[in-house]
């Protein structure tokens, strides 16, 4: 079992940065693909970013590319989502996920969730 807990959201100015955390306890987080997901007002769950267990392979939503970077530091079982240049639209409520399978990365069909954390971007 694998527990997640995201941290690190507020409220942030439209074009500003924010860093978000998400710390995993339980067995081989070295061994397991992390994602980001958010949900946004008044619209289902939505796919982020993802990262191989490797820190390879990063995909991005067309959304967010060239804004958010994810990466990962296994050493603290910790995945991070940057996130740059930031919008209204980018409100909303964010969750770590991670899977054991790389295909369950490409269908977004993720094993274990965080309870979210809010990033509101308004002046």
């Amino acid at each position: 079992q694998v527990q997640l807990v995201e941290s690190g959201g507020g409220l942030v100015q439209p074009g500003g940065s924010r860093r978000l955390s998400c710390i995993a306890s339980g067995r081989n987080f070295s061994l397991l693909h992390m994602g980001w997901f958010r949900q946004t007002p008044g619209q289902g769950r939505e796919f982020v970013a993802s990262i191989a267990w490797s820190g390879g392979a990063a995909d991005y939503a067309d959304s967010v590319k060239g804004r958010f970077t994810i990466s990962r530091d296994n050493a603290k079982n910790t995945v991070y989502l940057q996130m740059n240049s930031l919008k209204p639209e980018d409100t909303g409520v964010y969750y770590c996920a991670a899977a054991h399978f790389a295909q369950d990365v490409v269908t977004r069909n993720f094993d274990y969730w965080g309870h979210g954390t809010q990033i509101t971007v308004s002046s």
